[in-house]
């Protein structure tokens, strides 16, 4: 077994335990912890099959950004943990036919016969100034340009969106009004009081 098959089956292996752990334990918290360790495991399977590119951006998104707001929003809520577990019971047949259909469709894909250098010879090595982020830059800004700027500006609407529903006023929010607080005179604020003075 080569170095590269050896480091391979070692991220494998810390990936599906690590995805194990994210579905089975109790605590939210541990799962989110778990789910960043999935992720690094998949940044490395990434950097064997020479993905630098998105290796990168899993870890700087997806760890550095999504999953910190996901184990925030989990740490402020007061999740009642008896109340997951009821309704745990109630979706197990959905949770059990959702996975039987991947287990199908993952053994149609992989089985015997549909996966293998015979079906899909590896591909070419790359020379040492090869750059995948350039390549992936080039035919993003050119070819799929359309397709991404949609995706910003539905990006953008949904940031609006956010902001929108965040904003609304509450009664008991106290606010500051700028323009008042300008205009306000010395009058308003001061009062000057003569006392005779004791000796």
């Amino acid at each position: 077994m080569t170095f590269e098959k050896f480091v391979f089956y070692l991220f494998a292996a810390i990936l599906v335990y690590a995805a194990t752990m994210v579905i089975t334990r109790r605590n939210p918290v541990h799962s989110a912890l778990f789910l960043v360790l999935a992720f690094f495991a998949s940044a490395g399977i990434w950097l064997l099959a020479e993905a630098e590119f998105l290796a990168i951006v899993l870890i700087l998104v997806y760890v550095g950004a999504v999953m910190v707001l996901f184990l925030f929003v989990v740490m402020m809520l007061d999740i009642d943990l008896a109340t997951l577990r009821a309704g745990f019971i109630n979706y197990m047949p959905v949770g059990a036919l959702m996975a039987l259909v991947m287990a199908i469709e993952i053994f149609l894909v992989v089985g015997p016969g549909n996966f293998g250098l015979d079906k899909m010879p590896a591909p070419a090595a790359r020379p040492s100034s090869y750059n995948n982020t350039e390549e992936l830059g080039s035919v993003l800004y050119t070819v799929y340009m359309y397709q991404f700027e949609v995706a910003a500006v539905i990006l953008l609407v949904g940031i609006i969106a956010a902001i929108g529903l965040t904003m609304r006023k509450r009664p008991e929010t106290k606010y500051q009004n700028p323009s008042l607080q300008v205009r306000v005179k010395k009058a308003d604020r001061l009062r000057v009081i003569k006392m005779d003075a004791e000796d």
